[in-house]
């Protein structure tokens, strides 16, 4: 199952690349980020399938896991390269009373979703 790990760390110059190479060393695939830094932090969002072993490799690499939430990664939407389709399916998934908390794009074109409800929001995106 695909798990996405929340990470807060320092926001300066090799802190992303500690995380890239304890997830390397442990065989750990990326297969989703998404970060940013404001007011002197860094907020990372991964996406990866073996959580435990990525969470023992960035704790053993000093990096502090502060979430983990189960996620829907969506195989690539037909329509997603057209104009509103995301405005489309985010309405669906409104509609329905499903907040979205985590969105980001993964490899190969896949979305890396979490919201309150993934099994309902899974079957709305389809």
């Amino acid at each position: 199952m695909a798990t996405d790990l929340m990470i807060s760390l320092d926001d300066r110059p090799g802190e992303l690349a500690r995380v890239g190479e304890a997830l390397g060393a442990a065989g750990v695939n990326i297969e989703g980020l998404c970060g940013m830094g404001m007011e002197g932090r860094g907020l990372i969002h991964l996406c990866v399938m073996d959580a435990a072993a990525a969470k023992a490799a960035l704790e053993g690499a000093g990096l502090k896991v502060e979430g983990e939430s189960d996620v829907i990664l969506a195989e690539p939407i037909a329509a997603a390269d057209q104009p509103g389709s995301m405005g489309m399916i985010a309405r669906r998934i409104a509609d329905a009373g499903i907040n979205v908390r985590v969105l980001y794009l993964a490899t190969n074109n896949r979305a890396v979703v979490v919201t309150d409800d993934n099994d309902r929001a899974m079957e709305l995106m389809s």
